[in-house]
């Protein structure tokens, strides 16, 4: 059995990670670590979970690996502290809020011989799964470009740092892009080349000063051209936060992905008023089982850290291309 603990309530995705793990049969979840007292107290409450004050009682109670769920200003900090004590980390995305900070987290995790595994759940989504399949196999021809889409709603009403820049890193293309870089690498089996990028507030304007709204165009060692829509454009009366969809053009023609597209619509007269029940594979599930697996079998997890820096890399020339107004290069470590 794998003793598993997450650090911080602070990222959303803490709490599906808390039923993720509470489903595999060979963790023992332990609790949770965060430094906040009332979002310890808050959420460790509402989701009946043992939780932690410091660092010292987290080791203390004998933990094999972590979850990092805590602002991605944090992620260097408490992956490094993990790593340190020989726990094994899955970390949140973005891996870190610049280039230097991914280093140095692959850095300490390799030197403390521990796995890293970056969170891109899309990895693990069936309709992009079977789509590597077919790539691969040549049914869908060759691969010229993509059109894809992560947009969302705006992510404070769920936490309030995600539209802090000291805290996030940055804003919409720092929440969305990782997730379609590193899909888009693994799809083409190729790295990003260069970046062209441009970033707005148009809108909610009012309610933060980092952008909401992003259009990065990527071109792919192999030729690929990739624009991605990262925008937080979705109304907060949307059934849902947001979603991700690609279209993959081909020299025989498109072929349309959607992660989310499986699901049913709920109407009702109360908050909200539409609901969508998705029903489909769970990609957070299948991630968090590669990782105890990867873990359990002292193996290299199908997602790694350095793929984690990669998409960082990528972030890191879309903030030059905002700021140059040109296409910048992509400079991989």
């Amino acid at each position: 059995m794998i003793r598993v603990a997450i650090v911080s309530f602070a990222h959303l995705h803490s709490q599906a990670y808390i039923a993720n793990l509470r489903a595999n049969r060979n963790v023992v979840f332990v609790g949770v670590y965060d430094p906040d007292d009332t979002r310890r107290a808050q959420y460790g409450s509402q989701l009946d979970v043992t939780t932690f004050a410091s660092w010292e009682e987290l080791l203390a109670a004998g933990i094999d690996a972590a979850i990092v769920c805590s602002e991605n200003v944090h992620h260097r900090r408490d992956v490094e502290r993990l790593a340190a004590a020989g726990v094994h980390v899955l970390c949140e995305k973005p891996l870190a809020i610049s280039v230097e900070d991914a280093q140095a987290i692959v850095a300490a995790c390799t030197a403390a011989g521990v796995t890293l595994m970056t969170a891109f759940p899309m990895r693990f989504s069936t309709p992009l799964a079977v789509a590597k399949q077919e790539l691969e196999n040549g049914a869908f021809g060759t691969l010229t470009s993509c059109v894809a889409v992560n947009q969302g709603q705006l992510p404070k009403r769920h936490r309030a740092w995600f539209v802090d820049a000291q805290l996030a890193g940055g804003g919409a293309v720092t929440d969305h892009v990782v997730h379609l870089a590193d899909a888009m690498r693994w799809l083409t089996g190729s790295e990003v080349q260069s970046v062209y990028a441009i970033a707005n507030r148009i809108v909610h304007a009012d309610q933060t000063e980092v952008e909401t709204g992003g259009l990065v165009s990527l071109r792919f060692s192999n030729g690929v051209d990739v624009s991605i829509d990262c925008s937080w454009s979705r109304p907060l009366g949307y059934p849902t936060w947001g979603g991700l969809a690609l279209r993959l053009i081909t020299d025989r023609g498109a072929v349309d992905l959607d992660a989310f597209v499986q699901n049913s619509a709920y109407y009702g007269s109360g908050e909200p008023q539409v609901r969508w029940d998705y029903w489909g594979s769970d990609a957070n599930q299948a991630m968090i089982d590669e990782f105890i697996t990867a873990v359990a079998q002292q193996r290299t997890p199908l997602v790694t850290g350095q793929d984690g820096l990669r998409a960082v890399e990528v972030v890191a020339a879309a903030y030059r291309s905002i700021a140059s107004a040109a296409i910048e290069p992509v400079h991989h470590t």
